[in-house]
């Protein structure tokens, strides 16, 4: 009669002595911020709005998420929310040197406003905008208080507030200055695309390019 064997499993698991956690955390909290710090300065970064020049689609004190990369690959585009570095004479206070606004031009763009219907044309598109500021019926901002005309330099934005009425943007830079050098920003001074607001919850949502901007043109010769 063969002989039986009962099975032997073996735990090969070795334990490690409690004091290698608190030798190991700070290289763990180490790596956590070098990690933090990496993915704020090249891929993504969190901004809140302080003013009213983008109300609606952002409330003061709103969180969004800005994307530090996109355009590192490419240029801006029109329709998008831009977080940029301010030139110097567009800032009431020399500290405030990041601005958030729409994208309404890119280099080449010719910008016209306004229509018979008092509408922004680009490009001789007429812009639909329902994302400009309205606070109930009666309350709408218009597309521009201000004429203008203007073909954007290459390698500039032509950028505005969706509140219009309060937003120190493109459309009043030109009309204080008629320069169009100083009422558009360089496209290099971007620091990414605002491409979600995040808080507060129960306004989270994409910040997407609406989609009259998909109609417009390409510039003459573009």
């Amino acid at each position: 009669m063969g002989t039986t064997y009962a099975s032997q499993v073996i735990d090969e698991r070795t334990s490690k002595p409690r004091s290698s956690f608190w030798r190991e955390l700070p290289i763990l909290l180490g790596v956590a911020i070098l990690v933090a710090v990496l993915v704020r300065a090249f891929l993504l970064q969190t901004f809140f709005i302080p003013s009213q020049s983008m109300e609606h689609t952002l409330n003061i004190n709103d969180r969004v998420l800005v994307n530090k990369l996109v355009y590192d690959v490419r240029d801006p585009d029109r329709g998008e929310i831009v977080v940029f570095r301010a030139p110097l004479d567009w800032r009431s206070d020399p500290t405030e040197e990041d601005f958030i606004k729409r994208v309404i031009g890119i280099g080449g763009d010719h910008v016209v406003c306004c229509d018979a219907l008092g509408r922004i044309s680009v490009n001789g598109m007429a812009l639909d905008e329902p994302y400009l500021y309205s606070n109930g019926p009666g309350t709408a901002d218009v597309a521009s208080e201000d004429a203008f005309d203007v073909v954007v330099p290459t390698g500039r934005l032509w950028v505005m507030g969706d509140h219009r009425s309060q937003s120190g943007d493109s459309r009043e830079q030109f009309s204080r200055h008629g320069s169009v050098e100083r009422a558009t920003i360089a496209a290099d001074d971007v620091v990414g695309r605002a491409f979600v607001l995040f808080w507060p919850p129960g306004r989270a949502d994409w910040l997407s390019v609406p989609e009259t901007f998909s109609q417009v043109p390409e510039p003459a010769g573009g």
